[in-house]
């Protein structure tokens, strides 16, 4: 039995509710979580599971799209607890996900933060708290562009820099969809990049954004925005 099952996750940050959208790959031989959520999201990430018909238990692996602590703030509690569980991530993601290298988002905000409005500064050191409080896990499988999976009938890693250096989003072949994570997101109705405010080449992310439309995939699952129909 092979299953993509796009999880909703509601939260509310300060007075802004929002939803984050993590994937699971399930077939007969392996269970397949696409991005983990934020910082102590581990709770949340089992209660959605189970209001899926899932369980942890049954993961084999947890592939992250890169390093933004949104998408792997519970991997180590994730990996810790459940201990089968292999990590997959870029090659160029998976020194800052493993913490051997600095987070770039946080040298991104550390360099920001003497540049913002005063105003804004109160808000910058809160952000950049969030940041300093991300675990780091180690990385078991480095992947890169062209990198194939037999999960569920097959799928391919694509390569979408941009974002952060070593972004990376999933092709399902056998049913034509494409899980972005942030290299996409969705905008009145058309597909666009994600937080152009964040993003770390603006150039690269572009030519991402393109190199993921000519997949001509049915659906594209955006971690921020959720699932852009074509």
């Amino acid at each position: 039995m092979k299953k993509i099952i796009v999880l909703d996750i509601k939260f509310t940050f300060g007075e802004t509710e929002d939803i984050i959208h993590p994937v699971v790959l399930k077939d007969d031989t392996n269970m397949v979580l696409i991005d983990c959520g934020y910082t102590g999201y581990l709770m949340a990430i089992e209660r959605v599971m189970e209001e899926n018909g899932l369980s942890c238990k049954d993961l084999t692996h947890i592939v992250i799209t890169h390093q933004d602590h949104d998408h792997m703030g519970s991997l180590l509690q994730l990996k810790s607890k459940y201990t089968q569980v292999k990590v997959v991530a870029g090659k160029e993601e998976a020194p800052y996900i493993s913490g051997r290298l600095k987070s770039l988002r946080l040298q991104q905000a550390e360099a920001l933060q003497p540049y913002l409005p005063k105003e804004q500064k109160e808000s910058g050191e809160a952000f950049l708290k969030i940041l300093k409080k991300v675990e780091t896990a180690e990385v078991d499988i480095e992947v890169q562009d062209g990198d194939f999976f037999n999960w569920c009938g097959g799928c391919t890693i694509i390569g979408t820099p941009g974002h952060t250096p070593g972004h990376i989003s999933i092709y399902m072949q056998e049913e034509q969809i494409l899980i972005a994570g942030d290299a996409a997101t969705i905008e009145n109705g058309e597909l666009v990049i994600a937080n152009p405010q964040f993003t770390l080449n603006l150039d690269k992310a572009k030519e991402s954004l393109q190199k993921l439309k000519t997949y001509g995939a049915k659906e594209i699952i955006c971690y921020h925005g959720g699932i852009f129909t074509s």
